[in-house]
């Protein structure tokens, strides 16, 4: 077996950088309490209804008037599980086929309209389709704590949906947090799957204390970080490690922060329609708390993901790792190769390249449904 040493050094090439100690001691949200006051630059909108569950903890629910405008492209109508009285929204496409069972997990800053082009063709050759939102994200709720959206919780969010939706033999399609998330249950719950494409996403791994991602010292909203760009661009030139800990910084702290900003950075000519469709769960600051909090998770994973990273070591049902080219940091060869080699079931699948960028499903959305029912067909259930 390799060392931690060893592990460590294969992931921190895959996020870009050397690993190197962090700036700031706290590791996650839940260690700054109470978070510093909103500047008068920000307003909670006190129209919003804050509810709370039967444990106390606070949530917004975005109006289903605020995805008006995206019922055109996603016509999907939302259906929920009851997690500890939370709800977390699903979509389904082809419910009742005899097919297989595609579950379908986003990342951040979107939603589950990311797959508004994969689910019809995936229902249309006979799928049963489940396209999910985070919590905190689309149809979702919206937990109000920022310290309540950590790894741990979101991985267990996304396993009581499983668990309430009885899934088995699951085809996963995962990008980004929903492959962090979604490849740590295939780790943990392998009996639950039949199949794995991860698309532009990994599942991180540290030694403790060598975790190169961090918080900012100061985690206050900043009335002059508007500007995703001005924030982002010094940031590149240190590599993927620095650019994501200036995104970590900007999501946490910008009075402004729109899923649409990030989006258009990766998806060349974002209508505006899809750009007010991915803003439509976030309609101000309070729907925003899961949005803005979730890239500082990364900082408090560390071996979180040992156990799971040797259960991908024995998963020998089919996995397929799909990548876009323009995609710098996930969507690089050694992020594929790392999983490719790790996990038996890889070996022998067509593995891809495309000339894409992060947000493959939203550019490629057709071709990833056609590369899918490939990747099915191809290798029935044994």
């Amino acid at each position: 077996m390799a060392t931690m040493r060893n592990i460590l050094g294969v992931t921190c090439c895959v996020f870009g950088l050397s690993c190197a100690a962090p700036r700031n001691s706290a590791r996650s949200i839940g260690e700054i309490d109470p978070l510093p006051p909103l500047p008068d630059c920000v307003s909670l909108d006190s129209s919003v209804p804050v509810l709370k569950t039967a444990a106390g903890l606070e949530y917004v629910r975005t109006p289903d008037a605020a995805f008006e405008a995206s019922r055109a492209a996603f016509p999907f109508e939302p259906k929920y599980v009851d997690l500890e009285g939370l709800r977390l929204a699903y979509y389904e496409a082809g419910a009742g086929s005899t097919g297989e069972t595609i579950v379908l997990l986003h990342g951040q800053p979107d939603w589950a309209y990311l797959y508004r082009k994969m689910m019809p063709p995936l229902a249309t050759a006979g799928h049963r389709v489940i396209a999910v939102d985070l919590m905190g994200f689309g149809h979702s709720d919206k937990p109000l704590p920022q310290k309540i959206h950590t790894y741990e919780q979101h991985i267990a969010w996304v396993k009581g949906l499983f668990a309430a939706l009885d899934l088995q033999n699951v085809t996963l399609f995962c990008q980004d947090w929903g492959g962090l998330i979604g490849l740590r249950i295939v780790g943990d719950e392998p009996q639950r799957f039949a199949r794995v494409v991860a698309a532009n996403t990994t599942i991180p791994l540290f030694a403790p204390n060598e975790n190169p991602y961090f918080l900012p010292a100061n985690v206050a909203v900043d009335c002059k970080a508007t500007d995703l760009k001005a924030a982002i661009g010094p940031a590149m030139l240190g590599g993927n490690v620095s650019m994501f800990n200036a995104w970590i910084q900007f999501s946490l702290t910008s009075p402004t922060f729109k899923p649409s900003d990030a989006m258009r950075v990766q998806i060349p000519n974002l209508s505006p329609e899809d750009a007010a469709a991915y803003d439509a769960p976030f309609p101000s600051f309070i729907f925003k708390a899961g949005v803005r909090t979730l890239p500082s998770m990364l900082a408090a994973i560390t071996t979180n993901n040992q156990s799971a990273w040797d259960g991908l070591g024995r998963f020998e049902k089919p996995f397929l790792v799909l990548s876009g080219e323009r995609d710098q940091g996930l969507g690089r060869k050694e992020v594929a190769d790392r999983l490719i080699t790790q996990v038996p079931g890889a070996k022998g699948q067509k593995h891809a390249r495309f000339d894409s960028g992060h947000f493959i499903q939203d550019e490629i959305g057709e071709t990833m449904a056609t590369t899918l029912n490939a990747f099915i067909a191809e290798n029935p259930r044994r």
